[in-house]
């Protein structure tokens, strides 16, 4: 596999498609991070981390309204392993006009564009999520 994080995102988008409630992803620091961070932005409802006598599997709990919608509105992988993308904190892309968050790649881990403006750290910028 050439590009697990987009692997990820693809995985996540199609069980949203198809209104599932958990969706297993195939465990990593970085996708772990990922995961984390939709947690705490509040896009899914859990993230565990199951063994499964390899490195393990991140089972997501995808989070729905009431009426059935999806709280994820979209998940758009930005940097690839062929066109890397990176950003200075000052020039942090807003994802729909702040609605949205980057997930960013920086020497202080991987955080949201809002975070790494307020610390004053750039990064590779990893998808954005609205």
């Amino acid at each position: 596999m050439t590009d697990p994080i987009a692997d990820m995102l693809t995985r996540i988008r199609n069980a949203l498609m198809v209104k599932k409630e958990t969706v297993e992803i195939p465990a990593s620091n970085m996708k772990k991070a990922i995961a984390d961070i939709l947690l705490k932005e509040g896009y899914v409802k859990d993230v565990v981390l199951a063994e499964d006598g390899y490195n393990g599997k991140l089972v997501i709990t995808l989070k729905y309204t009431d009426t059935h919608q999806s709280v994820i509105g979209g998940l758009q992988r930005v940097s690839k392993p062929g066109l890397r993308a990176y950003s200075g904190a000052a020039d942090m892309p807003k994802v729909l006009g702040g609605f949205g968050i980057a997930i960013v790649s920086t020497s202080k881990g991987i955080m949201t564009d809002k975070q790494a403006k307020a610390q004053g750290v750039g990064g590779e910028i990893l998808c954005y999520v609205w």
